[in-house]
């Protein structure tokens, strides 16, 4: 248990690698983030590749989080939204090392959906979420 979250992870299910098979909201305020691009503050999408606006866009959800009062371990459900899964998953091991440099070790609930753009055409992934803060 970590600041009223609970991570489940069935002995039946294929190990969890980088997410959790279910959490449980134990806490008592809920925080609904935003998606997040790898926008600056200026509202330009930074240059780079997809682990580059990964960081990024990571960065930007955790900075909402704590602004809300929250910290990563709070996260319970985070949804990737990429234009190419396939290079996602290529690149997995660099993403799950900025996870773990920006996020720590605490995994959410996770989804990636495959989507034919994003609103800002430059844009290679957009993370939202939800946490729970105690």
């Amino acid at each position: 248990m970590s600041g009223g979250i609970e991570r489940i992870d069935p002995a039946g299910l294929s190990p969890a690698r980088g997410f959790s098979h279910a959490v449980v909201a134990t806490g008592s305020r809920l925080v609904l983030l935003a998606g997040q691009t790898a926008l600056d503050a200026g509202g330009r999408i930074v240059p780079g590749d997809l682990v580059a606006q990964f960081e990024t866009a990571l960065a930007n959800l955790t900075t909402a989080l704590r602004a809300a009062g929250g910290a990563p371990h709070h996260l319970a459900r985070v949804t990737v939204y990429a234009t190419d899964v396939a290079a996602y998953r290529a690149r997995s091991r660099e993403l799950g090392a900025v996870w773990r440099r920006l996020a720590g070790r605490h995994y959410p609930a996770m989804a990636v959906v495959g989507v034919v753009r994003l609103w800002d055409a430059e844009a290679l992934v957009e993370l939202d979420g939800l946490a729970v803060l105690p």
